[in-house]
């Protein structure tokens, strides 16, 4: 715990990446099928009022509506929103089975997540397992830090799946700003994907932690670049096991997954799912 502390605490004003709005999509209907098409996901709630009757292009651009309304939205609402595309794809047969698809594999943009954004990375699940009597306690002081002394996102992940295999990386990158934006930088947390978990699990093991492109350092000049550059990465998932054992490796669930949203739960707080819009898809030397 003493070793992890000061790694947590800067690493949570660490955290950059680009936003794009453009996601690809799959239109079906009951006997015809077409291939996916790049569309931008409309920002305007569907005309249709019953659930029951819109379709899975409606579903998913209420859902990523309500993920990006200037107002934050309440878990409840985004569950409910979740569950009836959820329900719908496993009716239309669609976003299923995300271990074995391979479209987790790509580029994705952070929508929504119930707690703070900084949440999203499979570290900060790790690290609950590995202090669940004090984890909550210090990611309530961190998070309860008001705006502009510190602020978090945008959110992104990279996934890569190795063709024919149930292994590959996860890259997760999350902006952390203090001070009104003087001090920036990207909270890196690199992992492996060490095999599936059922049809919609991954589970990964944590292997380091990194505050990449600091603002601060770079102010130092040429110094300050080439340690931005050549300093190593915190070994969190060795200090994470030293804590106990296991604690390193966690599940994540995706209960949907198309060519352009993707669900994704942390199989230990199913209830509170993040909302993912994928950026671009897998190419070689993304790591």
């Amino acid at each position: 715990m003493r070793v992890l502390l000061p790694i947590f605490t800067a690493s949570i004003f660490s955290l950059v990446g680009i936003a794009s709005a453009f996601v690809p999509q799959r239109r079906t209907t009951r006997n015809v099928k077409t291939s996916p098409t790049t569309t931008l996901f409309s920002s305007v709630p569907s005309d249709v009022s019953t659930s029951s009757s819109l379709t899975m292009a409606d579903l998913k651009a209420d859902l990523v509506r309500s993920c990006t309304k200037e107002d934050k939205p309440s878990l409840s609402e985004i569950k409910m929103l979740v569950q009836q595309l959820e329900d719908h794809a496993e009716l239309v047969g669609m976003g299923q089975a995300s271990s074995s698809t391979g479209l987790m594999a790509g580029e994705w943009e952070l929508l929504y997540s119930a707690d703070d954004v900084t949440r999203s990375s499979p570290f900060f699940w790790a690290f609950a397992q590995a202090f669940p009597e004090n984890s909550d306690q210090i990611f309530g002081i961190t998070d309860a830090i008001p705006a502009p002394i510190k602020e978090v996102g945008p959110a992104y992940q990279t996934i890569d799946l190795i063709e024919g295999s149930s292994t590959g990386k996860l890259v997760s990158r999350v902006k952390v700003a203090t001070l009104g934006g003087i001090a920036t930088s990207i909270m890196t947390t690199r992992a492996e994907i060490t095999g599936t978990m059922g049809l919609d699990g991954l589970t990964i093991r944590v292997d380091t932690t990194k505050p990449e492109d600091s603002t601060a350092l770079e102010k130092l000049g040429p110094l300050g670049n080439l340690l931005n550059d050549n300093l190593p990465p915190f070994p969190s998932g060795q200090a994470l096991e030293q804590a106990i054992p296991g604690s390193s490796s966690v599940i994540m669930r995706t209960t949907f997954c198309d060519h352009g949203l993707r669900i994704s739960r942390n199989d230990s707080k199913y209830d509170e799912p993040y909302v993912w819009r994928r950026r671009k898809f897998s190419d070689s030397g993304v790591f």
